[in-house]
Protein backbone atom coordinates (compact mmCIF):
# COMPACT_ATOMS: atom_id res chain seq x y z
CA UNK A 1 0.00 0.00 0.00
CA UNK A 2 1.62 3.63 -0.97
CA UNK A 3 2.58 5.94 1.82
CA UNK A 4 0.02 8.19 2.77
CA UNK A 5 1.05 12.36 2.00
CA UNK A 6 3.06 13.38 4.88
CA UNK A 7 0.87 16.55 6.33
CA UNK A 8 1.02 18.39 10.25
CA UNK A 9 -0.48 21.47 10.95
CA UNK A 10 0.88 23.64 8.03
CA UNK A 11 1.37 27.86 9.02
CA UNK A 12 -1.38 29.98 9.46
CA UNK A 13 -0.85 32.97 7.25
CA UNK A 14 -1.63 36.51 8.01
CA UNK A 15 -4.58 36.35 5.96
CA UNK A 16 -6.18 33.10 7.69
CA UNK A 17 -5.01 30.97 5.38
CA UNK A 18 -3.86 27.48 6.50
CA UNK A 19 -1.67 25.07 5.28
CA UNK A 20 -2.82 21.75 6.60
CA UNK A 21 -5.05 20.28 9.22
CA UNK A 22 -2.83 17.54 11.69
CA UNK A 23 -3.52 14.35 10.89
CA UNK A 24 -4.15 11.60 13.34
CA UNK A 25 -1.17 9.62 14.56
CA UNK A 26 -0.73 6.01 12.34
CA UNK A 27 1.49 3.17 13.12
CA UNK A 28 5.15 3.39 11.50
CA UNK A 29 4.49 1.07 7.81
CA UNK A 30 8.12 1.55 7.00
CA UNK A 31 11.18 0.37 8.11
CA UNK A 32 14.31 2.48 6.19
CA UNK A 33 14.19 6.63 5.49
CA UNK A 34 16.69 6.88 2.35
CA UNK A 35 17.13 10.00 -0.15
CA UNK A 36 17.88 10.50 -3.40
CA UNK A 37 18.50 12.80 -5.99
CA UNK A 38 16.37 13.25 -8.97
CA UNK A 39 14.80 15.80 -11.77
CA UNK A 40 13.52 18.05 -9.71
CA UNK A 41 15.50 17.75 -6.48
CA UNK A 42 16.26 15.22 -3.90
CA UNK A 43 13.06 13.06 -2.93
CA UNK A 44 12.56 11.07 0.32
CA UNK A 45 12.35 6.95 -0.21
CA UNK A 46 10.22 5.39 2.89
CA UNK A 47 11.71 2.07 2.36
CA UNK A 48 11.27 1.70 -1.61
CA UNK A 49 8.48 4.32 -2.17
CA UNK A 50 8.65 7.58 -2.96
CA UNK A 51 7.07 9.91 -0.56
CA UNK A 52 4.20 12.32 -1.53
CA UNK A 53 2.38 15.62 -0.51
CA UNK A 54 -1.17 15.01 0.46
CA UNK A 55 -1.84 16.81 -2.81
CA UNK A 56 -0.23 13.43 -4.48
CA UNK A 57 2.88 15.45 -5.82
CA UNK A 58 6.32 13.93 -5.68
CA UNK A 59 7.90 15.24 -2.13
CA UNK A 60 10.80 17.00 -3.78
CA UNK A 61 13.40 19.44 -2.09
CA UNK A 62 15.73 22.02 -3.19
CA UNK A 63 18.60 21.08 -1.36
CA UNK A 64 20.20 17.95 -0.15
CA UNK A 65 20.92 19.00 3.61
CA UNK A 66 17.24 19.96 3.11
CA UNK A 67 16.13 16.39 2.38
CA UNK A 68 18.81 15.25 4.88
CA UNK A 69 16.65 17.14 7.68
CA UNK A 70 13.17 15.97 6.32
CA UNK A 71 14.55 12.54 6.66
CA UNK A 72 15.73 12.35 9.57
CA UNK A 73 12.59 13.92 11.07
CA UNK A 74 10.74 10.76 9.42
CA UNK A 75 13.25 8.32 10.97
CA UNK A 76 13.04 9.40 14.08
CA UNK A 77 9.91 8.35 14.45
CA UNK A 78 8.68 5.33 16.68
CA UNK A 79 6.39 3.20 16.63
CA UNK A 80 3.47 5.55 16.32
CA UNK A 81 4.15 8.64 13.41
CA UNK A 82 3.70 12.02 15.13
CA UNK A 83 2.39 13.72 12.01
CA UNK A 84 2.49 16.99 14.24
CA UNK A 85 5.99 16.85 15.76
CA UNK A 86 7.16 17.15 11.94
CA UNK A 87 7.07 20.90 10.98
CA UNK A 88 10.26 20.34 7.88
CA UNK A 89 8.07 17.90 6.56
CA UNK A 90 4.76 20.10 6.83
CA UNK A 91 6.61 23.41 5.80
CA UNK A 92 7.57 21.21 2.62
CA UNK A 93 4.10 19.92 2.02
CA UNK A 94 3.09 23.71 1.97
CA UNK A 95 5.75 25.02 -0.20
CA UNK A 96 5.33 22.47 -2.77
CA UNK A 97 1.12 22.15 -2.95
CA UNK A 98 1.03 26.18 -1.82
CA UNK A 99 -2.38 25.70 -0.73
CA UNK A 100 -3.45 28.92 -0.27
CA UNK A 101 -2.20 30.02 -4.17
CA UNK A 102 -0.13 32.77 -3.34
CA UNK A 103 2.50 34.15 -5.41
CA UNK A 104 5.82 35.59 -4.24
CA UNK A 105 4.39 39.29 -3.99
CA UNK A 106 0.88 37.80 -2.04
CA UNK A 107 3.56 36.40 0.54
CA UNK A 108 6.03 39.40 0.62
CA UNK A 109 3.11 41.87 1.14
CA UNK A 110 1.61 39.61 4.20
CA UNK A 111 4.87 39.19 5.68
CA UNK A 112 5.55 42.93 5.75
CA UNK A 113 1.85 43.87 6.68
CA UNK A 114 2.82 42.06 10.39
CA UNK A 115 4.25 45.10 11.09
CA UNK A 116 1.16 46.77 11.74
CA UNK A 117 0.63 44.77 14.26
CA UNK A 118 4.48 43.89 15.68
CA UNK A 119 4.46 42.90 19.27
CA UNK A 120 7.58 44.89 19.90
CA UNK A 121 6.34 47.93 18.95
CA UNK A 122 2.99 47.61 21.09
CA UNK A 123 3.84 48.81 24.45
CA UNK A 124 2.10 49.57 27.73
CA UNK A 125 1.95 52.17 30.24
CA UNK A 126 1.01 50.41 33.35
CA UNK A 127 2.26 48.90 35.28
CA UNK A 128 5.43 50.49 35.22
CA UNK A 129 7.43 47.41 35.91
CA UNK A 130 5.99 45.96 32.54
CA UNK A 131 6.81 49.15 30.57
CA UNK A 132 10.27 49.32 32.18
CA UNK A 133 10.92 46.11 30.86
CA UNK A 134 9.32 46.19 27.56
CA UNK A 135 11.80 49.38 27.54
CA UNK A 136 14.92 47.05 28.48
CA UNK A 137 14.50 43.95 26.14
CA UNK A 138 12.40 45.07 23.20
CA UNK A 139 14.15 48.95 22.50
CA UNK A 140 17.11 47.02 21.52
CA UNK A 141 16.14 44.78 19.11
CA UNK A 142 14.06 47.89 17.58
CA UNK A 143 17.07 50.08 17.63
CA UNK A 144 19.03 47.20 15.90
CA UNK A 145 16.20 46.56 12.88
CA UNK A 146 16.50 50.49 12.32
CA UNK A 147 19.96 50.46 11.57
CA UNK A 148 20.22 47.21 9.79
CA UNK A 149 17.97 47.93 7.74
CA UNK A 150 18.54 51.45 7.95
CA UNK A 151 14.77 52.59 8.38
CA UNK A 152 12.48 54.09 11.16
CA UNK A 153 10.24 52.04 13.16
CA UNK A 154 9.33 53.07 16.53
CA UNK A 155 6.98 52.07 18.92
CA UNK A 156 3.55 53.27 20.53
CA UNK A 157 1.28 52.37 23.48
CA UNK A 158 -1.61 53.54 22.11
CA UNK A 159 -3.75 50.90 20.74
CA UNK A 160 -3.31 51.91 17.17
CA UNK A 161 0.11 51.09 17.48
CA UNK A 162 3.05 53.05 15.88
CA UNK A 163 2.60 54.72 12.50
CA UNK A 164 4.96 53.04 10.15
CA UNK A 165 6.40 55.28 7.19
CA UNK A 166 5.40 53.39 3.86
CA UNK A 167 9.28 53.93 2.83
CA UNK A 168 9.73 51.14 5.73
CA UNK A 169 7.40 48.79 4.73
CA UNK A 170 8.78 49.70 1.09
CA UNK A 171 12.83 48.64 2.47
CA UNK A 172 11.02 45.30 4.08
CA UNK A 173 9.09 44.04 1.17
CA UNK A 174 12.53 44.51 -1.02
CA UNK A 175 14.92 42.67 1.19
CA UNK A 176 12.48 40.24 1.58
CA UNK A 177 12.42 39.83 -2.47
CA UNK A 178 15.38 38.52 -1.98
CA UNK A 179 14.28 35.14 -0.44
CA UNK A 180 12.79 32.51 -3.24
CA UNK A 181 9.38 31.46 -2.45
CA UNK A 182 10.54 28.22 0.25
CA UNK A 183 12.33 30.60 2.36
CA UNK A 184 9.46 32.97 2.43
CA UNK A 185 7.25 30.73 3.41
CA UNK A 186 9.81 29.55 6.34
CA UNK A 187 9.54 33.05 6.80
CA UNK A 188 5.74 33.61 7.46
CA UNK A 189 5.66 30.69 8.96
CA UNK A 190 8.26 32.17 11.87
CA UNK A 191 6.50 35.86 12.13
CA UNK A 192 2.92 33.87 12.63
CA UNK A 193 4.39 31.98 15.63
CA UNK A 194 6.53 35.27 17.02
CA UNK A 195 3.57 37.61 16.26
CA UNK A 196 6.77 39.74 15.11
CA UNK A 197 8.35 40.74 12.19
CA UNK A 198 11.20 42.25 13.73
CA UNK A 199 11.74 39.44 16.14
CA UNK A 200 12.04 37.09 13.30
CA UNK A 201 14.56 39.09 10.79
CA UNK A 202 16.56 39.40 13.57
CA UNK A 203 16.37 36.18 14.31
CA UNK A 204 16.97 34.80 10.79
CA UNK A 205 19.67 37.61 10.66
CA UNK A 206 21.48 35.68 13.60
CA UNK A 207 21.11 38.73 15.54
CA UNK A 208 19.29 36.75 17.95
CA UNK A 209 19.08 33.17 19.28
CA UNK A 210 15.92 31.64 19.01
CA UNK A 211 15.03 30.96 22.95
CA UNK A 212 15.93 34.90 22.92
CA UNK A 213 13.16 35.48 19.91
CA UNK A 214 10.69 33.57 21.73
CA UNK A 215 11.09 34.76 25.28
CA UNK A 216 10.95 38.44 23.22
CA UNK A 217 7.91 37.42 22.10
CA UNK A 218 6.43 36.06 25.17
CA UNK A 219 7.35 39.17 27.35
CA UNK A 220 3.86 40.25 29.10
CA UNK A 221 3.24 36.54 29.30
CA UNK A 222 6.33 35.77 31.32
CA UNK A 223 6.32 38.81 33.40
CA UNK A 224 2.16 37.50 34.11
CA UNK A 225 3.64 34.10 35.46
CA UNK A 226 6.65 35.44 37.27
CA UNK A 227 3.88 37.59 39.21
CA UNK A 228 1.43 35.16 39.66
CA UNK A 229 2.77 31.86 38.96
CA UNK A 230 1.73 28.97 36.09
CA UNK A 231 0.34 25.91 35.72
CA UNK A 232 3.46 24.13 35.28
CA UNK A 233 3.46 21.26 32.54
CA UNK A 234 1.56 23.80 30.54
CA UNK A 235 3.63 26.67 30.59
CA UNK A 236 6.73 24.50 29.81
CA UNK A 237 4.94 22.69 26.88
CA UNK A 238 3.54 25.72 25.45
CA UNK A 239 7.01 26.91 25.90
CA UNK A 240 8.91 23.99 24.12
CA UNK A 241 6.56 23.76 21.14
CA UNK A 242 7.11 27.26 20.70
CA UNK A 243 10.61 27.22 20.52
CA UNK A 244 10.71 24.01 18.52
CA UNK A 245 8.11 25.64 15.36
CA UNK A 246 10.00 28.72 15.60
CA UNK A 247 13.73 26.75 15.15
CA UNK A 248 12.21 24.64 12.46
CA UNK A 249 10.92 27.42 10.58
CA UNK A 250 14.25 29.37 11.54
CA UNK A 251 16.17 26.60 9.60
CA UNK A 252 13.97 25.71 7.06
CA UNK A 253 14.60 29.12 5.85
CA UNK A 254 18.05 28.32 5.99
CA UNK A 255 18.00 25.53 4.35
CA UNK A 256 16.07 26.95 1.33
CA UNK A 257 18.05 29.92 0.80
CA UNK A 258 21.78 29.40 -1.73
CA UNK A 259 24.71 29.93 0.53
CA UNK A 260 25.88 32.11 -1.40
CA UNK A 261 22.89 34.23 -0.68
CA UNK A 262 23.55 33.38 3.15
CA UNK A 263 26.51 34.66 3.30
CA UNK A 264 26.24 37.35 1.36
CA UNK A 265 23.78 38.44 4.14
CA UNK A 266 25.66 37.35 6.89
CA UNK A 267 28.73 39.52 5.62
CA UNK A 268 26.88 42.51 6.05
CA UNK A 269 25.52 42.37 9.92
Amino acid sequence: RPPPAAAGSGPVGPGGGRGYAPPAERKRFYQNVSISQGEGGFEINLDHRKLKTPQGKLFTVPSEALAIAVATEWDSQKDTIKFYTMHLTTLCNTALDNPTQRNKMQLIRAAVKFLETDTVCYRVEEPAALAELQRNEWDPVVAWAEKRYNVAIGSSTSILGPNIPASTKETFVSHLASYNMWALQGIEYVITQLKSLILSMGLIDRHITVEKAVLLSRLEEEYQIQRWGSVEWAHDYDLCELRARTAAGTLFVHLCSESLTVKHKLLQD
